[in-house]
């Protein structure tokens, strides 16, 4: 069935595309003779060469029966091939635009860009332009010139975080490093910290939570969690508690693997959405007193933080050409900083209240 526009433009959105894109499935039947597997693919899938089964494979992007293969690995009866890409099936034309990058670290094959709240990270239906991708194109094409969308796939796009979330990014600016960052993403080998602000004040200092995700079965818009495993994706998230605030908390995220919405599904399922999301709860009073004052505190503290409260702080991985360790940080930007301070001076006026009404 085909995903209407709305749903469309909210996969544009997603929290992360940590999965490498599975393109093709096969099976071999019972009457097949051996032959060797480059040989079967290109036979077998439309426009493929010698040449680009050769890459997938050596890229490891080739499994059977989910395991890496070589070139000369023979098929027979029963084996489960499957093919994978770092690009997805769909695309969408991009124009270069100038704009202003917070580029943290550059070098021949990587980029590291802190993305501000409120930018789309690539165009979809509701937003054919003015996203990041578009003001990388341009950035990159005034260095190269003949780069296009064919020699580098959505300009080195490896993962993604929602619009209204602020932080980390890591793009690539080769075919060789997209293909390394995106299995490093797919064997969940990155090291990925964010800073989010959660109503409530969890039991513990820390905890995982696992539940898989997926679209909510009734409202297409939304993801849900699925504690049982039973639809969606499985997703595990680590949390711990940074500082408490009695009605909200400030929390450190640890992403064992990267789903659509992750994190603001997994909080608003364990009671803790984050502060502001009006996707999943968290724009309206979840926690707190019945006075006037407190209703204008946290408006106050909405018109501060118009948006979810959750930054991609910390970001780590292998460099795709060197294999060095690379490590990077970003402060919280202005809005969330100021967020936390007014908690906090809201703490200490308030303390005995809040004890008293948690």
């Amino acid at each position: 069935m085909a995903m209407d526009p709305a749903e469309d433009e909210l996969e544009d959105q997603a929290e992360s595309s940590d999965e490498l894109y599975e393109q093709h499935f096969l099976k071999i039947d019972g009457g097949q003779e051996p032959l060797r597997i480059d040989k079967f693919l290109v036979a077998r899938i439309e426009y493929a060469t010698r040449n680009k089964v050769q890459k997938a494979i050596d890229a490891g992007r080739v499994l059977v029966n989910g395991k890496p293969t070589q070139s000369n690995y023979k098929i027979k009866p029963g084996d489960e091939i499957v093919v994978y890409s770092h690009r997805e099936k769909r695309g969408e034309h991009i124009d270069p635009q100038a704009m202003p990058l917070n580029i943290v670290f550059e070098d021949p094959d990587i980029m590291i860009i802190n993305k501000p709240a409120g930018l789309v990270v690539h165009p979809g239906s509701g937003n054919p332009d003015g996203t990041l991708i578009n003001g990388v194109a341009w950035y990159l094409q005034q260095q190269n010139p003949g780069i296009t969308e064919e020699n580098l796939p959505r300009f080195g796009l490896i993962h993604r975080i929602d619009k209204n979330t602020s932080g980390l990014m890591v793009l690539a600016k080769t075919d060789t490093a997209v293909t390394s960052l995106a299995k490093q993403f797919f064997n969940h080998t990155v090291y990925r910290r964010y800073i989010a602000l959660v109503w409530g004040d969890p039991a513990e200092d820390e905890g995982t939570v696992i539940a898989h995700i997926g679209r909510h079965k009734r409202f297409r818009k939304l993801f849900d969690a699925y504690p049982e495993g039973e639809y969606g994706k499985d997703a595990i998230t680590h949390y711990t508690v940074l500082e408490r605030f009695g009605y909200v908390s400030l929390v450190e995220c640890r992403l064992e693997t990267g789903r659509t919405h992750q994190i603001r599904v997994h909080m608003q399922h364990i009671g803790h959405p984050l502060f502001n999301d009006d996707f999943y709860g968290g724009d309206r009073i979840v926690k707190g007193t019945v006075y006037t004052k407190y209703k204008q505190f946290i408006d106050n503290c909405f018109a501060v933080c118009p948006r979810h409260a959750l930054h991609a702080k910390s970001i780590g991985f292998q460099h795709p050409r060197t294999g060095e360790a690379m490590k990077f940080e970003s402060e919280l930007p202005a809005d969330m900083q100021e967020l936390i301070e007014k908690w906090r001076r809201y703490v200490k006026s308030k303390g005995d209240l809040i004890s008293e009404t948690k």
